[in-house]
């Protein structure tokens, strides 16, 4: 009897362990290992050199003349994290944006911004400017993605470049239109809001939305399969297992409420509710990703709107659960950095669809990637250019000249190619000079 009752409880606990396994394994797992993707790595190493690059342009434009000299750079670097003695050695290894001269009267060493970067610079700011009405489109947006209608003005202070507005955009875009935004402090806070002045139902349409409705017009695929689906596009060494697809099938499918719709007066007690709600989630993050000017932002900035938009609280680890969609990259402070990456919207480290001021902005990396080296060499190749082949020419052409005299004396002329200068050139051969 009593094994009858220990075979039976054996073959109870194995039944109830395999419904378990088979119960979590056609759902998405909660814990996930990130899965690094070296393309969005390599991107955050050259977005740390240009943001210490940023500082410095900062600190010398703040200065009288725009320019200021290497001691007085070095005691004043310690405010933007650098110790002693690191300012010039930092300086010197991008001559494409930092120009090092001696001062004519002081005769002591100064630094001011390279030609390329004051281009750079004013390049930008154009491109900012003639954004705005984007700028202005994306924050309306933004206000229809919280529950309140308002969000805190500092925290869009602070997330502005991501969001490509201009540093005085309280009063360049909030106060400007007072047709869509008002600026109000809380009592209860005590904190300056930006809030919308009226819903305007045309913007409520999301970027993935759009995606849809293009892939199911141009590709003709199934409504029902692509209805709720998002592009998934998971990292190299990824694993998915055959359970993981079955989850992920049904995931696809799973209907949810947009992030533009109220959701306040539903029950949201049930099972099926909080899992729609848990998609939900992903489609708000996928849409302030959207909104952004280069698809990205720190997790940190994220978690700002967590309360207003209904995020979860451990939002790095709800992240991970979809590493499909987005990416988490932890380089450019030592670790504790977390940029948050829309996959869908970069392709080998690139944008797929850039945008005007994104341009702009990358001009700045590849100033930063210029090696000293390369940079050495194009200014001696200048300056040689500028001094001895002047000289060369000038010589060659006294010479010309000279011929041409003699041979208007003697009154002969010669063969016509001996007479004409041979300006050839191969096919591998450069024909110009600079």
């Amino acid at each position: 009897m009593r094994s009858f009752i220990s075979y039976a409880s054996s073959k109870l606990f194995s039944s109830r362990t395999l419904t378990r396994a088979m119960s979590q394994s056609t759902s998405i797992p909660k814990k996930q290992i990130r899965v690094r993707d070296h393309g969005y790595d390599d991107y955050m190493e050259i977005e740390k050199k240009v943001r210490k690059v940023i500082k410095f342009q900062d600190l010398i434009l703040s200065q009288p003349n725009n320019m200021i000299s290497i001691s007085r750079l070095d005691s004043l670097s310690h405010r933007i994290g650098f110790k002693q003695l690191e300012a010039g050695r930092f300086i010197l290894k991008f001559p494409h944006v930092f120009d090092v001269f001696e001062h004519p009267v002081q005769r002591i060493l100064y630094c001011r911004l390279s030609r390329k970067a004051v281009a750079q610079i004013e390049q930008e700011n154009e491109a900012l400017q003639r954004q705005i009405p984007d700028a202005v489109t994306r924050l309306r947006k933004l206000l229809m993605l919280s529950n309140t209608g308002r969000v805190r003005l500092e925290h869009v202070r602070i997330a502005r470049k991501q969001f490509g507005l201009p540093d005085d955009f309280e009063h360049s875009v909030i106060l400007k239109h007072p047709q869509f935004f008002r600026l109000f402090d809380a009592d209860e806070t005590r904190n300056k809001y930006i809030e919308m002045v009226e819903k305007d139902s045309s913007l409520g349409v999301c970027e993935i939305e759009r995606q849809r409705e293009i892939e199911y017009r141009h590709k003709g695929v199934d409504a029902e399969d692509i209805r709720f689906s998002f592009i998934v596009n998971f990292p190299p060494g990824f694993k998915i297992g055959k359970y993981y697809k079955i989850a992920m099938w049904k995931w696809q499918r799973l209907p949810y409420w947009s992030p533009y719709e109220d959701v306040s007066g539903y029950d949201l007690r049930s099972l099926e509710a909080q899992k729609r709600m848990e998609k939900r989630a992903v489609a708000m993050i996928h849409e302030l990703l959207t909104l952004t000017v280069e698809k990205k932002m720190t997790l940190e900035r994220i978690a700002h709107f967590r309360m207003i938009m209904n995020l979860p609280k451990k939002l790095k680890d709800f992240l991970l659960q979809h590493q499909g969609i987005f990416y988490i990259s932890t380089r450019g402070n030592h670790g504790k950095l977390h940029t948050v990456f829309l996959r869908e919207a970069y392709k080998k480290g690139e944008m797929v669809e850039p945008n005007e001021l994104y341009l702009a902005r990358r001009k700045l990396g590849e100033l930063v990637l210029v090696s000293p080296r390369k940079a050495r060499m194009r200014q001696e190749l200048t300056s040689y250019r500028g001094h001895g082949f002047e000289d060369d020419m000038k010589s060659a052409g006294r010479y010309v000249e000279d011929d041409e005299f003699e041979v208007k004396e003697n009154g002969e002329l010669g063969d016509e190619s001996n007479s004409e200068t041979d300006f050839s050139c191969d096919e591998n051969e450069s024909c110009t000079t600079e």
